[in-house]
């Protein structure tokens, strides 16, 4: 059985970094699409006409959601995430473990599996509906509202590869898995 968790955790952390380049790489695209949006404003206001749309500026904020939405398994598998430990760090890495296990049992896990509960059913009626922006031009919701659900699946696969680990550390078993240390200019404690 352990060794079945084991390749799901390596295959979970895999997916991860694949989400974490996807969300690198949409980083580029969204800084490009803000640039002429605001090139289009401020010349629209210097020749007294319009030239930007609502499905440019909705355009730059999906993106700039996306590069979150996809990045969350991936921040969560890097210890990228903001903490707040004052005590933590100087812990043992077995209570550290130990710490972190039944933090994400009571509180990552309900919060990922409650924002799949709501997420999904609003995403499906968006997409069978196919919602559109309220706003003139605007650009439709159904795609940034299925994304949103997905983060939360996304965020949900990493967090039960990030108990795997946890648990082969509590267990005496830390040698079977890659437990990744945050980079220090990251971590905030």
């Amino acid at each position: 059985m352990f060794r079945f968790l084991l390749a799901y955790q390596r295959g979970a952390d895999r997916f991860s970094e694949m989400t974490g380049q996807l969300a690198k790489w949409i980083v580029l695209p969204t800084v490009i699409v803000g640039f002429v949006n605001v090139i289009l404003r401020y010349s629209g206001q210097i020749i007294g006409r319009r030239m930007t749309s609502n499905a440019i500026i909705e355009l730059q904020l999906y993106m700039y959601a996306a590069i979150f939405l996809v990045g969350f398994g991936y921040v969560l598998k890097h210890h990228i995430n903001v903490r707040v430990d004052f005590w933590f760090a100087n812990q043992p890495v077995t209570r550290k473990a130990w710490i972190d296990f039944v933090g994400n049992w009571i509180g990552l896990v309900p919060f990922c599996i409650i924002g799949i509960w709501v997420a999904f059913p609003q995403a499906m009626q968006s997409v069978r509906v196919w919602e559109q922006s309220p706003d003139a031009n605007g650009l439709p919701r159904a795609p940034i509202k299925a994304l949103l659900a997905v983060s939360f699946l996304l965020l949900l696969i990493q967090a039960i590869a990030e108990q795997i680990k946890l648990y082969a550390v509590i267990t005496g078993r830390g040698d079977l898995v890659e437990l990744e240390e945050p980079e220090a200019p990251l971590r905030i404690e």
